[in-house]
């Protein structure tokens, strides 16, 4: 009987942690909302020109300043744009309303434009920030809610001049950024192509899928087996398999799939979830983002290949489950950023 009621617990803990509830919504919440308006610590990618560029982050970055960096501040926006539209009834609801309606400010995000504007910054962010504030784009304008509506506006001279920065570099990049971190290429490409199918960019998704195609199609037999690097929290293979996955017809793709990713058709196929050391170092803590964006892209081809794919579904979930707790371990390094990627998860999983 003991067995039994501490493996009944197990399950009911395991079925917990993989459920997006009101109770988990409102934790994750509280953590880019606790730093969506914290200035510091922060770390400027910043290129000065000369001395006069000298400022604070939110001096620079009046949007954007949270979140000890730029792009971990624009998918913190994301999260609450996310959360407040599926769940009315959060908690700090008008806080967070509140916080959003600032920093998204048409002034604000002037600013932005202006920095990016500058001759020297065309790279900044490029392409890990660049995604995310198409997809921030995205969840603006596809949500009913006013002020949601009005932020996307305010939003948008910035969204366009990172599709125009897009279509500009892709054609020039001869060869992909295979990185689990921030330049990798594939990843920018997948969250760009999500807004270009939405908003019915065809310069955008022609941009993205002929280069895609000229980037990976001949690619093959991608090597599972050197996964993970110490500090990733990308994985190469799986978000290459991601844009390819966007931009193929579902039989090209599974042909090209089965080239590149033959591993993933065992029904029996394990892959461990990547173990993070310390969670005190912002670099070592990456591997608990690793968990969750292989999670998130197991669950799209679950979804979408059920038949040949479906078992990477528990895959899925063992990689979700193993860095959930983690999120709210009382580390900054960890909880300026990762409730995004578990949102993205559960996105992607479906709830």
């Amino acid at each position: 009987m003991k067995n039994y009621a501490a493996a009944l617990l197990l399950v009911t803990t395991i079925s917990f942690a993989q459920s997006l509830t009101q109770e988990r919504a409102n934790g994750l919440a509280k953590l880019p909302l606790k730093c969506l308006q914290q200035e510091y610590p922060n770390k400027l990618s910043q290129l000065l020109a000369d001395s006069t560029e000298l400022a604070g982050p939110k001096k620079l970055h009046p949007a954007f300043y949270g979140c000890f960096d730029w792009h971990s501040s624009v998918h913190g926006h994301w999260s609450l744009v996310y959360l407040l539209k599926h769940f009315p009834n959060l908690e700090n609801k008008q806080e967070i309303i509140s916080k959003l309606k600032v920093n998204l400010s048409k002034e604000n995000i002037q600013q932005e434009v202006a920095y990016l504007n500058k001759p020297h910054e065309k790279s900044y962010e490029r392409t890990y920030g660049w995604a995310w504030v198409l997809k921030l784009q995205l969840e603006l304008e596809t949500s009913t809610k006013g002020y949601h509506k009005e932020m996307a506006v305010n939003l948008k001279p910035l969204t366009n001049i990172i599709i125009e920065r897009y279509i500009e570099f892709l054609p020039k990049l001869n060869y992909p950024l295979r990185v689990g971190s921030h330049t990798n290429t594939a990843f920018g490409m997948a969250l760009a192509w999500d807004y270009a199918v939405y908003a019915n960019n065809l310069p955008l998704q022609n941009s993205l899928r002929d280069n895609a195609l000229r980037l990976f199609k001949n690619d093959a037999d991608c090597p599972f087996t050197w996964e993970p690097s110490g500090t990733d929290f990308l994985s190469p293979c799986m978000e290459e398999i991601a844009i390819m996955q966007r931009i193929m017809p579902e039989k090209e793709f599974l042909k090209w799939l089965k080239d590149f990713a033959k591993p993933l058709f065992d029904k029996n196929y394990k892959w461990e979830p990547g173990k993070v050391s310390d969670r005190s170092d912002g670099h070592l803590v990456h591997l608990d983002g690793l968990n969750f964006s292989r999670a998130w892209n197991f669950y799209r081809l679950a979804k979408q290949y059920p038949k040949q794919l479906g078992h990477l579904r528990q895959l899925a979930d063992a990689h979700l489950n193993f860095s959930l707790p983690a999120i709210v371990d009382g580390n900054y390094e960890g909880e300026h950023w990762l409730a995004s990627f578990a949102l993205h998860a559960f996105e992607e999983k479906g709830e």
